[in-house]
């Protein structure tokens, strides 16, 4: 932690409002009473204000919250013209509560980190996004922590750790794009790794493609997610796969999950020092491969 703060220092010469972005916005509450009825009230919302909505996701062990994912056109446009790992990009997801609370995914944030070096060419797409969920959803305080926006190009939660490229995602290779996608989806369809399919996006002029995985094995999404303390960032969920071209991968475990939750602490990351490679036998399973095992941790 102490070496991750003193790499950013320098951009945090001005206040903290200035210079930070949040993962999360806090949006409208809606009518409560049980989650699947929060769900289904933001869906009516995302609908109204054009959006489409791709799947829904109660986490196992997590009773009272709930992920509603949806993407949009013209964000899917962005996404087929950057390629590659951006397509991580394509599910903007909606956290519920039984009580009615919301929250969002921030665009600045999270296609900051997945646009890289093509974000400021994206950025007034990104924006408009980003009005047209305020519009649908409420536009509330961030929530999350908070990261300098120039650091999540290269995002990485301290030294020595992966980035969203690093050739640990790869999972497997197959003769073509078909037969890539046909394979995670037989996998998923059987329960593959202790998962289930929460949605699917695929673009197949650019041959790329996301799954987004229920976790429902040893490490269900709920468990380790109360183990952080970061169920009331829901919105995190769910994990991915994704496909480009051939090639078969899914973000390493010490990236995606403090992409999602970087405001907690090493001592909390601790609590689930060996999911990382629990995410990697999973999602290799979904991948195709033999279950792998690896001395990898979070230190």
């Amino acid at each position: 932690m102490i070496t991750r703060w003193l790499s950013s220092f320098g951009l945090f010469v001005f206040s903290v409002s200035a210079w930070a972005v949040a993962p999360y916005i806090q949006g409208d509450t809606v009518r409560g009473g049980d989650v699947q009825a929060a769900a289904a009230a933001v869906e009516t919302k995302l609908k109204g204000g054009g959006f489409k909505v791709v799947g829904k996701y109660f986490p196992k062990n997590l009773p009272g919250y709930g992920v509603v994912v949806a993407t949009d056109e013209a964000m899917l446009d962005d996404i087929a013209s950057v390629g590659g790992n951006a397509v991580l990009g394509a599910a903007i997801r909606v956290g519920v509560k039984a009580d009615g609370s919301v929250s969002y995914t921030n665009p600045d944030y999270w296609y900051r980190a997945y646009f890289r070096k093509s974000f400021a060419k994206k950025e007034g797409s990104v924006k408009a996004l980003q009005e047209r969920l305020a519009v649908s959803l409420g536009a509330g305080k961030g929530l999350g922590g908070d990261e300098p926006p120039g650091n999540l190009a290269n995002y990485r939660y301290m030294i020595g750790m992966e980035r969203l490229d690093s050739p640990k995602n790869r999972l497997a290779e197959y003769g073509s794009f078909a037969e890539a996608l046909k394979t995670v989806r037989e996998n998923l369809a059987k329960g593959a790794g202790k998962t289930a399919k929460v949605y699917e996006v695929v673009l197949p002029k650019q041959k790329i493609a996301v799954f987004g995985i229920a976790m429902n094995g040893e490490d269900a999404d709920g468990e380790w997610l109360k183990k952080i303390d970061m169920q009331e960032n829901v919105a995190g969920l769910p994990y991915e796969v994704y496909v480009v071209d051939n090639q078969v991968a899914s973000p390493h475990g010490r990236f995606r999950i403090a992409l999602a939750f970087p405001d907690v602490g090493m001592g909390q990351f601790m609590r689930i020092s060996s999911l990382p490679n629990s995410i990697l036998e999973t999602m290799s399973a979904v991948a195709g491969v033999e279950k792998k095992s690896s001395s990898e941790a979070w230190q």
